[in-house]
């Protein structure tokens, strides 16, 4: 589970990384994590990160509602997103999103509590397919996400490897 690290190491250079999996992907996420403002401040936390997968969640504030007293769309598709960048780059190569969608199938309501569970479907040399289920605390869907995504140069964690 993430506890909120809100400091980055001075280089991601500077840390080990790992040969495991899922430590691999859990070092990912807190790198991440921490250099991610926009995640952070809307109150999103991750609560799991494993290879083409995480599970974000979000409390729904007072100030994330719209005129119908509902969860802003906008807001679902901010926690879906994250959730789709966190699995997508959890195997430490720098990926971007290429494209998406999302259905909105209920609404959220402020106190609520949502989850985001990110899956990756397809990965193929640069590209992937990952889709986000968004549910409630009481495991309403409220909406469905599917992205697409586009590895670019680079890693998260360590150094690139030499050529």
């Amino acid at each position: 589970m993430h506890t909120g690290l809100t400091t980055s190491p001075a280089s991601n250079q500077d840390l080990d990384v790992p040969t495991d999996p899922h430590a691999l992907a859990q070092a990912v996420g807190d790198t991440m994590y921490a250099a991610d403002a926009a995640s952070q401040g809307l109150g999103m936390q991750v609560v799991e990160i494993a290879p083409g997968y995480a599970r974000l969640t979000m409390p729904v504030r007072p100030d994330m509602l719209n005129g119908h007293q509902t969860c802003h769309g906008g807001f679902l598709f901010s926690l879906a997103d994250s959730a789709f960048a966190f699995s997508c780059n959890s195997r430490n190569v720098s990926t971007v999103a290429s494209g998406c969608t999302i259905d909105f199938l209920a609404p959220g309501f402020a106190g609520d509590v949502l989850t985001a569970v990110a899956q990756e479907r397809s990965l193929a040399g640069r590209t992937g397919v990952y889709d986000v289920t968004i549910t409630n605390q009481d495991g309403k869907q409220l909406a469905l996400f599917r992205g697409r995504s586009y590895r670019i140069k680079g890693q998260i964690v360590g150094a690139p490897p030499e050529r």
